[in-house]
């Protein structure tokens, strides 16, 4: 059939190149003019907003206006058809668009000379309410009398405020829509598998609504039974939450009929082929509870879901088996596995918290035969452009691209006690790394109503309470903390492919579809085309591959703990946000026990802090090793599994990392407490953790700390490139273990040891130069580093046994390495790497004491001289390579320009796009408290 002929040029823009990449081209100045009129009004809040001098009273602020906050790039996340084309055709911004990603970025240069008076030059004021001459606007959403939304002039973010509950978390959902309501509807089709027929059919579309769908295909049905079921188990505030989740749910809808009575609703629905601008014809579909599950099932699996891999796991052992036989085969995988480094750097720095540890004797393993291991298809029966070559391979790059940051890099906390503090009080600097996203993920609000008083941080979509953030005397953040709650079982299979035992029975499989189709992309030349994403469910979750064990055929599967249990957690963040419940560290400590994602919890008021480690941890049946794929018998069950509901025993909240007034606490994904397994590869001896550790505990040393000097050292620690800091030194100590002679070494030599001696940071000349002080010294290390490690690796290890571990855990993650599990401009770098292997290895060589190490040597097979000329030979080689070789430029940059290969972009998930940013690896939300007073 052939394409239809576009009428106009209206009609040509309609559908996007993906969600994330809605216009380009010259037509855009045509557009303009032809569209300002019909679509003239800029905001909603501007739009429905009667005047106003002063805002309500606020609420009591116990910070004493030593609280501030930063989400870059601004509050507002929805703009007009008007707006996005302007945007896209003169670069101009809607009204707090991006007013928060200057300050944001400006912390990168300006953190040096920083002092408590100027911090929040960087950062918002977060104290309660809005001052009297800065309302920028008031509004009592679809005219109710019990709520009000006020924005301030400097950020636009909304202070809710309510005389009822309904009307409280009713102006929440409105307020929520107003500045987020094409990303929600986004996610509401990404966490069903149904983004292509809403968005299209581009390759980053497809890929997300694979990528999420996958871990989580729910039927309709399901959706609706979790709300339910988390709301019964928690009594009267079950009941309140549920209620709350209504009214929000109204207050949303609100919104989507004002907005499409106005015509000022986001243009995405015009360019996406939703609504007509001229015509106002078309619909934007009202949101259900369905819609919250769905988007927390995207958000869970993003940041609160540690584990899995155990496959990927199983495949490096056999090769390291294969290698060695199997006892050294294990030693030696054993030594990269870093179960429980001596060296790791810890957040829980006392005591012992077990779990996962390795059983003497494994019971219950379901290791694959060699080369059995088959990827479950999800994607089948394709037409059309879905059959297109590209499109299988693409998919999977453009999702991965799009939100691996979010994925992977995920957030820091520090927190000292106010026994160490020049004010006597506790002092935080904390928040979640959550990628760097147009519109963003999340979003700022302040809400005050019966029973609620919190400002912070929400997810889009699901802030009907406030997720990270402050209450009237305390603030809580969190960071993802990885512990394993995913396990894969082997389910032996009977009749055919699609039948397995289950506790003796043939039992046949569930099969879940999605039959996704979409319309022509005119704009960027995709075709319609549609495909069917089917899974096949087990008692024991979700196929994901097929093998044999022991010659028999098997389907391995993924077990979560909170599958079946998205809503779970409302009851926790219920609890943070109500100051009646909240007054101390063991309330806080209460209510993050019922948050049942993986996450590091952190809390501070003016006389205490405190951390706790959530997640629903399952136990394990005796002796089984869940670093491996499990044979699904009831013997190696989780104990007092009930498979319908998807519930189990969980360990104990005194058996999670704990504790109240630690002298200080630094979380950067790095393990938590000793004898704590966590789910990740590479918490050895050197972890980004480090960075934050080895500066917190020199300010604590020295005492006096303040909010300044703490800002100072994470802002130092997000510019510090790892491998300068914690590895070259050792590297150089090699090399310089004889006169390095050879010219080009030597200067290759001599300019990282002058960039170590100025700090290792990756920093400019200047602000806005664009060009980095020490510009040759990292360009040599991004070239070497890899270059090294599969020199000093790969001749020991072997080709096959290399590449699987490399598969366990990349070599590297600059933040200019677009093939590293972040990809590129993610800003989030050095979580992932090989710098405990390199570290141990040459203290080895060295001489030097090494707790916990390989159980081999690599670098030169151990020889000091050997070990040398293999990193002088790399290291002449990285100094060889010109700056186009080692960044070869994208989409965004070009060849050469390092300091663009680096920068921080936010990925479009709208229309409106932002430049680039000088890079940072640091919390995309973030908050400074200091509370001087406790009620």
């Amino acid at each position: 059939m052939p394409r239809r002929t576009p009428r106009n040029a209206l009609d040509r823009m309609r559908t996007p190149r993906g969600f994330h990449g809605f216009l380009k081209g010259a037509s855009l100045c045509a557009l303009v003019a032809d569209l300002l009129s019909p679509l003239a009004p800029a905001t909603a809040a501007d739009t429905d907003a009667p005047a106003a001098s002063a805002a309500p009273a606020a609420a009591d602020d116990h910070c004493g206006a030593r609280c501030s906050d930063i989400l870059p790039p601004g509050q507002n996340g929805n703009a007009t058809l008007a707006q996005i084309l302007l945007n896209q055709a003169f670069g101009t911004q809607p009204a707090h668009a991006e007013d928060q990603l200057g300050p944001y970025a400006n912390l990168a240069t300006g953190y040096t000379g920083l002092t408590d008076e100027k911090i929040n030059t960087f950062f918002n004021d977060a104290s309660f309410g809005v001052p009297e001459g800065q309302v920028a606007s008031t509004l009592r959403p679809a005219g109710r009398d019990d709520v009000t939304i006020v924005r301030d002039k400097r950020t636009g973010v909304p202070h809710i405020t309510g005389t009822t509950r309904y009307g409280t978390e009713f102006g929440a959902g409105y307020a929520a829509a107003q500045d987020r309501l094409w990303l929600m509807d986004l996610f509401r089709h990404v966490g069903r598998g149904q983004l292509t027929p809403f968005a299209g059919g581009a390759p980053a579309n497809q890929g997300l609504e694979q990528q999420f769908w996958r871990s989580a295909p729910y039927t309709e049905a399901e959706l609706e039974a979790q709300i339910e079921s988390a709301a019964a188990k928690a009594g009267e505030r079950g009941k309140l939450a549920l209620a709350d989740v209504d009214a929000y749910l109204d207050g949303v809808n609100a919104y989507i009929d004002a907005s499409d009575k106005g015509r000022y609703f986001p243009g995405e629905y015009v360019l996406t082929g939703h609504k007509d601008a001229i015509t106002n014809a078309g619909t934007i579909a009202h949101f259900e509870r369905t819609d919250l599950i769905a988007l927390a099932s995207v958000i869970g699996s993003l940041f609160g879901s540690g584990g899995g891999g155990e496959v990927a796991n199983a495949l490096s052992l056999l090769a390291a088996q294969e290698k060695y036989g199997v006892a050294e085969g294990t030693k030696v995988w054993e030594s990269f596995r870093q179960r429980n480094d001596p060296e790791a750097v810890l957040t829980q720095q006392g005591g012992s918290f077990p779990y996962l540890t390795k059983p003497d004797d494994p019971r219950g393993s379901a290791l694959p035969d060699p080369g059995s291991v088959e990827a479950e298809p999800l994607v089948h029966d394709r037409t059309g452009s879905a059959a297109a070559s590209h499109a299988t391979g693409a998919s999977a790059t453009a999702a991965d691209a799009a939100l691996s940051s979010a994925r992977r890099g995920m957030s820091n906390a520090l927190v000292v006690s106010g026994e160490h503090t020049a004010s006597g009080h506790p002092v935080a600097v904390f928040g979640p790394q959550t990628g760097y996203f147009a519109p963003q993920l999340l979003m700022l609000q302040e809400i005050q109503g019966p029973g609620i008083s919190a400002r912070g941080a929400s997810f889009a979509g699901l802030s009907m309470y406030v997720e990270l953030g402050r209450g009237q005397d305390y603030a809580w953040s969190a960071t993802t903390s990885g512990q394993d709650i995913i396990d894969t079982y082997a389910v032996e299979l009977c009749q055919d492919d699609h039948h397995y035992l289950y506790r003796g029975r043939c039992t046949p499989m569930e099969k879940i579809e999605r039959k996704n189709a979409w319309k022509p992309t005119v704009a960027d030349g995709t075709a319609a085309g549609s495909y069917t994403m089917r899974v096949w469910r087990t008692k024991y979750g979700p196929v994901q591959y097929r093998a044999t064990v022991d010659g028999k055929k098997v389907a391995y599967t993924s077990l979560r703990s909170s599958y079946l249990h998205e809503a779970d957690s409302i009851i926790g963040f219920q609890m943070l946000n109500d100051p009646e419940y909240l007054n101390g560290p063991e309330r806080f400590r209460s209510a993050v026990q019922n948050i049942n994602y993986t996450f590091n919890w952190f809390y501070a008021d003016s006389e205490h802090t405190a951390y706790y480690n959530s997640g629903d941890n399952p136990v394990r049946a005796d002796g089984v090793d869940a670093d491996f794929p499990v044979r699904a018998e009831a013997a190696y069950e989780w104990r007092d599994w009930d498979p319908a509901a998807n519930t189990a025993r969980y360990t104990p909240p005194a058996a999670h990392p704990q504790s109240v007034d630690q002298d200080y606490y630094v979380s950067w994904n790095n393990k938590q407490a000793r004898d704590y397994t966590t789910a990740p590869w590479g918490n050895g001896s050197v972890h980004r953790g480090n960075l934050l550790d080895d500066r917190v505990k020199k300010l604590v040393a020295e005492g006096g700390v303040t909010r300044a000097a703490l800002v100072k050292a994470m802002a130092e620690a997000g510019l510090a490139d790892l491998r300068a800091e914690d590895v070259v030194p050792d590297l150089l100590k090699v090399i310089e273990s004889a006169p390095v002679t050879d010219p080009a070494a030597k200067t290759a030599v001599d300019r990282l040891e002058a960039w170590i001696a100025a700090g290792g940071l990756r920093t400019e000349t200047s602000a806005g130069s664009k060009k980095y002080t020490h510009a040759d010294a990292v360009r040599t290390l991004d070239a070497w580093w890899p270059l090294l490690v599969k020199a000093a690796f790969e001749p020991g290890l072997g080709t096959d046994l290399y590449t699987a571990f490399t598969r366990n855990l990349p070599v590297d993650e600059s933040p200019s390495a677009a093939h590293g599990p972040t990809g590129a401009h993610a800003g989030s770098a050095f979580q992932y790497g090989w710098w405990s292997y390199v570290d141990k290895d040459i203290r080895s060589v060295l001489g030097e004491p090494v707790k916990g190490p390989l159980a081999r040597a690599y670098c030169g097979g151990g020889d000091l001289a050997a070990c040398r000329d293999t990193l002088l030979t790399t290291l002449k080689e990285a100094a060889g390579r010109t700056p186009a070789q080692v960044y070869p430029g994208d989409e965004n940059c070009s060849a050469g320009d390092q300091w663009c290969a680096d920068s921080v972009i936010h990925r479009t998930l709208g229309g409106i796009k932002h430049g680039g940013i000088s890079w940072q690896n640091r919390p995309t939300y973030q908050q400074v408290v200091e509370f001087t007073s406790h009620r």
